[in-house]
């Protein structure tokens, strides 16, 4: 799987690296992962400055749609999300379904300026 994460229950605090080409199937499990550990309320941090997608636009909605049902759940937590300054314009439709939730939602060039964001949000 080209999707690692880790979670720091003491700070309430996800930490998702991707590299490669991404999937849909990738991010299907690594977000359903993510809600069986209990996790969406936390705050997150997903790099995927070394990785790229590839789905095409039919996969994208379905995840549009997969992420909206999440949302619908509960609480959802800040999200950073860094990514090369060459993706972050393909990030666009992706971020518009994040931005759909009830929370903080930036993407960043940068995995410090994305870790000084997230670390200065409400757990």
């Amino acid at each position: 799987m080209s999707i690692r994460w880790s979670v720091d229950q003491s700070r309430q605090m996800l930490l998702a690296t991707a590299e490669g080409e991404i999937t849909l199937k990738e991010l299907v499990e690594y977000l359903d992962a993510v809600v069986a550990a209990g996790t969406m309320p936390y705050r997150k941090l997903f790099d995927g400055s070394q990785a790229w997608s590839a789905m095409t636009d039919e996969e994208m909605m379905v995840l549009s749609v997969r992420l909206r049902t999440y949302h619908g759940q509960g609480k959802t937590g800040a999200l950073a999300i860094v990514a090369a300054a060459d993706k972050t314009q393909s990030l666009g439709r992706l971020f518009g379904a994040l931005a759909a939730a009830d929370r903080r939602t930036k993407i960043f060039e940068t995995f410090k300026a994305a870790r000084d964001w997230i670390d200065a949000q409400p757990q």
